[in-house]
């Protein structure tokens, strides 16, 4: 009989080699931030603190503010999030458990095939299909009932914040029910069969004892789908109407940080406007660094209570 198998430590080289990889990731996310603020210097000296809260974006007076981009990018990001959560687990948990082998197959297809499409085409999609059925069929009849409160005033359009919202919505439901599909799978199954031994119903088992299991990873993909939110560009920029103002409805077209910088850029001249820009691109990503490393913090939390 053959001695078992033994680990053998790993050569000094090979170490050395995957542990420089490693470390060149977090080194160039820090060269970046550090390039973005040394191209973002002159308007960073010039506004201060007052960029985040100006409201203005003026390049023939250099009168610049990023408070209605941060507002359109949380807004935007925020609802996309609260229409496709609520889809992206329902289908997750349908794709995990057990049974209609082929329907599983067939949705779960059609959901991985989202996340392959390019974003200038769900742009395209958004601008042809999406929004003239979002005017007709959403906005005018939510403006003809509720008009009278505030955030779904009138008058509506096919371009809005609301449209925005919604392509954000199918692009990052692919990642939320990838992940969830996966998280859900991985619950013990003891979890279950104890569950339905002790007299629960599928939905009692799912709602009580599958999700609270597998709400640390959930949370997770949350994040990942509202990373993605906040950094697109190309169909946001075709469908939000682009008008750099606060918008009191979501039937009002807005803007966002990236797509201020894809519209502008290549425009900008002079050294406080394409400053301006950049320090645009800078909050965009310190926003999305805090939403990942806040959410790292609270999966941490949830998994060292499970635990316990």
């Amino acid at each position: 009989m053959s001695a078992a198998p033994t680990l053998r430590r790993a050569p000094d080289r090979f170490r050395t080699f995957t542990a420089v990889v490693a470390w060149a990731a977090p080194a160039a996310l820090v060269l970046i931030v550090l390039i973005l603020l040394q191209q973002a210097a002159p308007a960073v000296r010039r506004f201060g603190f007052g960029f985040l809260t100006g409201s203005d974006w003026n390049p023939v007076t250099d009168s610049f503010g990023a408070l209605p981009a941060i507002f359109g990018t949380v807004a935007t990001s925020g609802l996309a999030l609260a229409l496709s959560l609520p889809v992206g687990v329902a289908v997750a948990v349908l794709l995990a458990e057990q049974g209609h082998a082929k329907v599983r197959g067939v949705i779960g297809t059609g959901i991985e095939l989202l996340a392959a499409i390019p974003s200038v085409v769900y742009g395209i999609w958004a601008l042809y299909v999406l929004a003239p059925f979002t005017l007709e069929h959403i906005e005018t009849p939510l403006v003809d009932r509720l008009g009278f409160i505030g955030f779904l005033s009138g008058p509506p359009r096919q371009t809005s914040l609301l449209t925005a919202s919604l392509v954000l919505a199918v692009m990052i439901l692919p990642t939320l029910t990838a992940i969830s599909r996966d998280v859900i799978r991985a619950v013990p199954r003891g979890l279950r069969e104890n569950s339905v031994a002790l007299g629960a119903t599928w939905w009692e088992t799912t709602w009580r004892v599958i999700l609270p299991a597998a709400r640390a990873g959930i949370f997770g993909a949350t994040i990942l789908g509202l990373g993605r939110a906040l950094g697109e560009t190309i169909a946001v920029t075709m469908v939000i109407g682009n008008r750099y103002e606060i918008p009191h409805s979501i039937f009002y077209p807005a803007y966002t940080l990236a797509s201020v910088i894809a519209n502008e850029f290549t425009e900008a001249t002079g050294t406080l406007y394409p400053a301006a820009l950049v320090e645009l691109g800078l909050v965009l990503i310190l926003v999305t660094l805090a939403v990942n490393v806040v959410a790292l913090l609270l999966v941490r939390s949830t998994q060292a209570r499970m635990a316990a």
